[in-house]
């Protein structure tokens, strides 16, 4: 009985720390960092943070999905802006995150994660990139929101970036101020 109320606190935690990351417009995952730092606080995933093996497993996983085709896309996009469709992905550059032409490309692989990997890994924005991906072809776990993970190639999540989901499309939306690789994620 006691681990189902901590699994229930757990639970409300992660859906209130969801609302006011998906709420605050203006605080942005950080840019990843060559040495990043276990997380000693459990909120502090939460709400984008960095985590450690033992808090991943906690507060979140990457969702299992049916392999879709490998999918690519690659544009040279400069200050107007652009759109980059993977698949069923899609990133959206504002205009004024570039202050000059990039050549930008980004693949989804065929495996049971739904990931997309862009480059040049490490390409920074002045203005956050919106990254939409679909989780239509994963397994649904009832009571959890589906969110993005900044992940290795490992597919080790490494921070969770403020999403918001769209739960009827099937998609999730986040905020990114930096190029890696990215998955869906609980």
């Amino acid at each position: 009985m006691r681990y189902a109320s901590k699994t229930r606190a757990l639970i409300a935690v992660l859906v209130a720390g969801f609302a006011v990351a998906s709420c605050s417009g203006d605080k942005i995952v950080s840019a990843p960092r060559s040495n990043v730092p276990a997380a000693s606080n459990l909120l502090e995933g939460t709400f984008g943070g960095t985590v450690d093996n033992t808090t991943q497993s906690l507060l979140g996983s990457l969702m299992t999905c049916q392999p879709l085709p490998y999918a690519s896309d690659s544009k040279v996009i400069g200050p107007a802006g652009g759109v980059l469709n993977i698949g069923p992905h899609t990133l959206r550059i504002p205009a004024g995150a570039l202050s000059e032409p990039v050549r930008i490309s980004g693949e989804a692989p065929s495996d049971p994660t739904n990931s997309v990997r862009f480059a040049p890994d490490g390409l920074h924005f002045d203005r956050p990139a919106a990254l939409t991906m679909s989780y239509s072809n994963c397994s649904i776990v009832v009571g959890l929101l589906p969110r993005i993970a900044y992940t290795n190639e490992q597919l080790q999540i490494l921070e969770f970036i403020p999403s918001l989901p769209d739960l009827f499309a099937r998609k999730v939306t986040g905020k990114l101020e930096h190029f890696s690789r990215y998955a869906v994620s609980w």
